[in-house]
């Protein structure tokens, strides 16, 4: 072996030790803090080309585009429902992210939720320790990066996922600083998600139904809470590498701590083909985006597009991700297919849901999409 394959190999071996290491304290990032860290573990290092720019954007181009806010209110009327149909249309087919107010789940409920998961976390680590776990087979698994062992570069974020539907876990299977409040901001998430549903089976000229229904968009909830600690230095790594959501729509609870940035294209600098764009903290509202799953089975008609969240040395970040997805298995068995409008093509191979989760899994949030292994 030469000298330089042999330092490689050194390092990487480093590597993974120290990812072990890390992996077997069960306290996650949340555990660094605590120890009193002052500078970013080499492990969470990110390569300088994926980290977000020192500099601001410059005050001509700053709020030059921002996230749609839909307001659901009107859609007791028929007028305001096509009004609402219009704005979900155009947004899920251009930037693929929309912000609701109006929404019907009750700000008590956001804030309780988002509470909760702060206590969990911030409760002592070995409280924290008995819900550690990659095995994705338990219903409530509490982990600090999904995919700690195949990304190149960890993230500076602490989760903790729990499998809500078909059905929620057993009570007892939930921490207690999460009981009951879980299970009852995923029971209103999903009546939201229903409604979402059916504007966009009408934005795709389909009947209300049809993606409940016919594409069996309504299958199960994987809710995820995530918690970002403030970072000492965080223009070394980040909070959530850039990614799109294996999902057929992610409705996501986010505190005012900020970092949830958008790519989107670019129309307005020359030379740039996207841009990055911060989806705000807005009183009240939950941030929607469309998935992987409805990007397949829209046909390339809504969009699901990349996102990250920036690290941030304010903090902690609190948010709630409700993943809506086929689980168990039925995931094996669901076939997802393109809706294939008159004159055009399918732009996507049948694939089920397992096939297309195995794929995001077994490639992390390595900043490609999970699609293009599917796409014709």
């Amino acid at each position: 072996m030469s000298t330089t394959g042999a330092a490689t190999s050194t390092a990487g071996d480093d590597r993974r030790r120290a990812l072990q290491a890390f992996d077997d304290t069960k306290a996650g990032v949340k555990g660094l803090v605590d120890a009193g860290v002052t500078a970013v573990p080499a492990i969470f290092h990110h390569p300088p080309d994926s980290l977000p720019l020192d500099a601001p954007p410059q005050p001509h181009h700053e709020h030059r585009f921002t996230i749609p806010v839909i307001d659901l209110a009107g859609l007791g009327t028929p007028s305001g429902r096509a009004s609402v149909v219009g704005a979900v249309r155009e947004a899920a087919e251009t930037v693929g992210f929309f912000q609701v107010v109006n929404h019907g789940v009750p700000e008590a409920a956001m804030s309780e939720m988002l509470a909760a998961v702060r206590h969990f976390n911030e409760e002592p680590a070995d409280a924290r320790a008995p819900y550690y776990s990659r095995d994705h087979g338990r219903r409530v698994r509490y982990t600090s990066n999904f995919d700690l062992f195949q990304s190149p570069a960890a993230n500076w974020r602490d989760s903790i996922y729990i499998d809500m539907a078909p059905e929620p876990p057993a009570p007892q299977e939930i921490p207690s600083a999460l009981r009951g409040v879980a299970e009852e901001y995923a029971r209103l998430a999903r009546r939201l998600y229903r409604e979402l549903l059916e504007l966009l089976s009408e934005a795709l000229a389909l009947r209300p139904g049809h993606l409940e229904e016919d594409a069996a968009c309504l299958d199960g909830l994987n809710l995820a809470a995530h918690y970002y600690p403030a970072c000492p230095e965080p223009h070394l790594t980040v909070g959530t590498t850039r990614h799109s959501d294996p999902s057929f729509l992610t409705v996501l609870l986010q505190d005012d701590i900020g970092g949830l940035q958008v790519l989107v294209d670019n129309l307005e600098e020359e030379g740039k083909s996207s841009v990055w764009v911060d989806v705000p903290a807005v009183a009240g509202a939950l941030v929607v985006n469309v998935g992987d799953y409805l990007q397949l089975v829209s046909n390339d008609r809504f969009k699901s597009v990349e996102h990250r969240v920036v690290a941030n040395g304010a903090g902690p970040r609190v948010s709630v991700a409700c993943f809506f997805r086929t689980y168990g298995a039925a995931a094996s068995t669901r076939v997802l297919q393109p809706i294939v409008a008159g004159g055009d093509r399918a732009r996507y191979k049948s694939a089920t849901v397992e096939e297309l989760l195995r794929h995001y899994r077994a490639k992390g949030l390595d900043g490609t999409s999970a699609l293009d292994h599917f796409r014709l």
